[in-house]
Parts: C-alpha cells; sequence; structure tokens
C-alpha cells in the first residue's frame, strides 16, 4: 500500500503552537501565520479510523485551494500559498465562533427535522408540502455555533448578534460572503454535472477586515448530488446519488458500527483503505474536472512537506 502521513510532529522556525484536529494539524508561526497540514487521517461519526487513507491530505489540500483561488474576486481569504500539495500557509486569523452552513434543497439533518414536523430552523421559517431533497425557494442560511463542550449547536441571526458572539455588522458582511461563494461554488459544480447541495464555511477577522478561513468544498464539508437523474430520483422519492464521504458511514454501518457504546471499530484491510483512496481521487477528479496528480517524494512524506515548508518560511 502506499505510504500515509499520519501524525505529523513538525518543528518549523518560529513555531508558537501546534493544534492537531481530527483530520488537519495546524502550526502557528510567530502568531502570524498557519501551516494547515491535510493528514490522511479519515474521521467518521467523530472517531478517527485506524488506517490513514493514500492521498487523502492530498485530495483534501488540492480541492480546497483550488476553490480559495477560484472565490478570492469575491471574498478576501487567509490563504497564501500551498508549499506542498498537503500543505497550506496563509494568515492567522481571529475565528469567529460560528459555522455560516447554507442548504439549497431539504436533506440530512434538516430533513430529519421537517419530516417531525420541525417548520423553522435557525430562525428561518420553511414552507409545508416540501419533499426529501427538494430545493429550497432559495437557499437558507442555517447557522451553528460552537458549543462550549464541543458540540456545535443551531442557533439563529438574532440570537448570535443578541449574544454578542458576532457584532450585527460582521454578520451582515458573513452573510453576504455565504451567499456568493455558494452561489460561485454551485456555478463551478454544475460545470461538472454536481449540484452543491449544502456545505459550511468558516470566516475570521485580521487588521479589521473579515477573511474566509479553513477549507472549502471539499467533500469532508460539503454534500454534492449528481444533476443527471436528480429530477427523476426526485419525483419518485428515490435516494440520489451523492459524491462524499457517505459510503465510509455506509461501510462502519454494515460492520455495526456507529461510535456507540460497547461497539468497536472494525479491521481496516490495506485493500479496503486503498479502495477508499480510489474514491477520494474519483471525488477531486469529478470536482475539479482535472486528472489528479499523486505527489511525488511519497516515500518519506513527513521530510518532503518539512523541506517544502521550511524553504517557502525562510522565503518569506
Amino acid at each position: 500500500m502506499a505510504k500515509t502521513l499520519v501524525n505529523t510532529e513538525f518543528n518549523f522556525k518560529g513555531q508558537k503552537s501546534v493544534y492537531h484536529g481530527k483530520v488537519r494539524d495546524v502550526y502557528d508561526i510567530n502568531d502570524d501565520l498557519l501551516v494547515m497540514v491535510a493528514t490522511d487521517r479519515i474521521s467518521a461519526f467523530d472517531v478517527i479510523l485506524p488506517k490513514g487513507i493514500p492521498f487523502k491530505g492530498q485530495v483534501l489540500n488540492q480541492i480546497a485551494s483550488s476553490f480559495l483561488d477560484a472565490t478570492a474576486d469575491i471574498v478576501p481569504n487567509w490563504k497564501l500559498a500551498t508549499p506542498d500539495p498537503m500543505v497550506t500557509v496563509g494568515l492567522k486569523c481571529e475565528g469567529f465562533r460560528v459555522e455560516m452552513i447554507i442548504r439549497s434543497i431539504l436533506t440530512g439533518s434538516a430533513w430529519r427535522d421537517y419530516k417531525k414536523g420541525c417548520r423553522e430552523i435557525c430562525g428561518v421559517k420553511l414552507p409545508d408540502g416540501m419533499r426529501e431533497n427538494e430545493r429550497f425557494p432559495e437557499p437558507i442560511i442555517t447557522p451553528t455555533t460552537k458549543a462550549d463542550e464541543g458540540h456545535d449547536m443551531n442557533i439563529s441571526k438574532e440570537e448570535i448578534i443578541a449574544q454578542g458572539i458576532v457584532s450585527a455588522e460582521d454578520y451582515a458582511i458573513m452573510e453576504d460572503y455565504t451567499r456568493k461563494i455558494f452561489a460561485r461554488g454551485q456555478e463551478i459544480a454544475a460545470k461538472q454535472g454536481l449540484i452543491l447541495v449544502d456545505t459550511k464555511y468558516e470566516f475570521g477577522k485580521r487588521d479589521g477586515k473579515v477573511y474566509l478561513i479553513d477549507e472549502i468544498h471539499t467533500p469532508d464539508s460539503s454534500r454534492y448530488f449528481y444533476a443527471e437523474g436528480y429530477e427523476e430520483k426526485l419525483e419518485k422519492g428515490e435516494p440520489q446519488k451523492q459524491l462524499s464521504k457517505e459510503f465510509v458511514r455506509q461501510w462502519l454501518i454494515e460492520h455495526d458500527f456507529m461510535n456507540e457504546p460497547g461497539q468497536t471499530m472494525p479491521e481496516m484491510t490495506d485493500e479496503y483503505a486503498e479502495s477508499v483512496s480510489e474514491r477520494y481521487i474519483e471525488l477531486y477528479e469529478h470536482i475539479t474536472g482535472e486528472k489528479f496528480d499523486k505527489a511525488a517524494d511519497s516515500d518519506d512524506i513527513a521530510a518532503r512537506i518539512e523541506k517544502n515548508v521550511s524553504e517557502y518560511l525562510a522565503k518569506r
């Protein structure tokens, strides 16, 4: 099996701290820059799976990087460079404690709530008589806030402003950017025969200016449907064909694992990890419309990253 990068322990010049997320490791350089490494770890049901997925980090980093470039005329973003296929370096911003989730279709958790009779999400009123996977009259924004115990909580725009989580002025900017980036993402997806169903954006502030931060439009943060057959499946009430990491969740469910007490994580063979890798490469090629080039020097990924990032930082 191809090599993977599952853990990182870099020590870059000027490094102040490191944050190890579920999938990304973020290095703080002099409180000024962030080095974001997309590892090959994969998570589902809030757990990190036991094996890394070859080239997954590169896939996610390069999709996010290309979409940050493709939306840079709409909104300033944190990205400065991608010195390595698995790394983005950018400006450190003070992140807002809100994730902007935007949805164009009634599906997932929103549909589950709707089916139970709920007609309002995050202060947004929903019309009666909608079906699963039906488009909203126009995309809706359903923000979540980072709660103290770590779970994201649904919250309305009014509550965000009233609680002083984000000022009314900053929220208006974030809302405007969210709609515009999503519209651009939908245009790009449509060219690839896809529908960008829903996604989330994070914003931060630096020197009084609002920036788009983190990653955008990857299969980890977004849901895509195939456009072909969408209307037909909607009419028949059939499940939509989607492009996401849902297939990994399905594999876990088939092996009786949903991270509930008493359940054990199934064993992952190299063959299975390779098959997931192939699906991620397929996702990359479908979303970007470009052929995926496996990064060179993949024998010692950590050494390659250390060299590429150090050289970039030395030039700044």
